[in-house]
C-alpha cells in the first residue's frame, strides 16, 4: 500500500501539485487583469473593457506565462524536442479553456441576464475557470506532455543513454 501510495503521488499527484502552483500564479495573474481592463483602468469604450474582451485578454497573458512555468517545470521531463509544435499544442488546449470560461460568461450574461462585477467574476473566474482547469491539466498531461510522445526530452534522454550504453558495450 505505502508502494502504491508512493508510486501515485510521483506519478500523477506531483503533476498536480505543480500544475497547481503553476495554475495558481497564472490564476493571479488572470484574474488581476481581468479587472483592471473589466473595471476601465486601461479606459472604456472598447472591446477589451467588455467582460469578453476581458477575459480574452487576461487569459491570454495567463496562457503565456502558464506555458513557460509548465514547460520548465511542470513537465520539465516531458516537454518537447519540438518548441513549436509544444507552443501550437499548449495554445490549442489553452484556447479550449478560453473558450469554456469565455461560455460562462456568455450564459450568465445572456440567458441569466446577470451582468454585475460579481456575477462576472463568479462565471469567469470560479466556475469558467474550475472547468476549464480540468479541462486543460488532462489534455496537457496526457497529450501535449504526454509519456507517449516519441519527441519529449525525457525519450531522446532515454534513447542517447541507451545507444551510449550500446557503445561502451561493444
Amino acid at each position: 500500500m505505502k508502494r502504491l501510495a508512493e508510486r501515485a503521488w510521483n506519478g500523477f499527484l506531483t503533476y498536480a501539485v505543480k500544475f497547481g502552483v503553476v495554475g495558481f500564479a497564472g490564476f493571479l495573474i488572470d484574474v488581476g487583469l481581468f479587472n483592471l481592463l473589466f473595471l476601465g483602468a486601461f479606459g472604456t469604450g472598447h472591446f477589451f473593457a467588455t467582460a469578453i474582451g476581458a477575459k480574452l485578454i487576461s487569459t491570454s497573458v495567463a496562457i503565456v506565462f502558464n506555458w513557460i512555468g509548465n514547460r520548465y517545470w511542470t513537465f520539465r521531463e516531458n516537454r518537447r524536442k519540438n518548441v513549436g509544435l509544444e507552443l501550437v499544442e499548449y495554445a490549442l488546449v489553452s484556447v479550449g479553456g478560453l473558450v469554456i470560461a469565455e461560455a460562462c460568461i456568455w450564459f450568465t450574461h445572456h440567458v441569466l441576464g446577470l451582468t454585475s462585477v460579481l456575477a462576472t467574476n463568479i462565471a469567469a473566474n470560479v466556475v469558467g475557470l474550475a472547468l476549464g482547469t480540468a479541462f486543460r491539466f488532462v489534455l496537457y498531461r496526457y497529450w501535449v506532455y504526454g509519456e507517449q510522445r516519441s519527441d519529449g526530452m525525457q525519450k531522446i534522454a532515454a534513447v542517447a543513454a541507451e545507444r551510449d550504453k550500446a557503445l561502451v558495450s561493444n
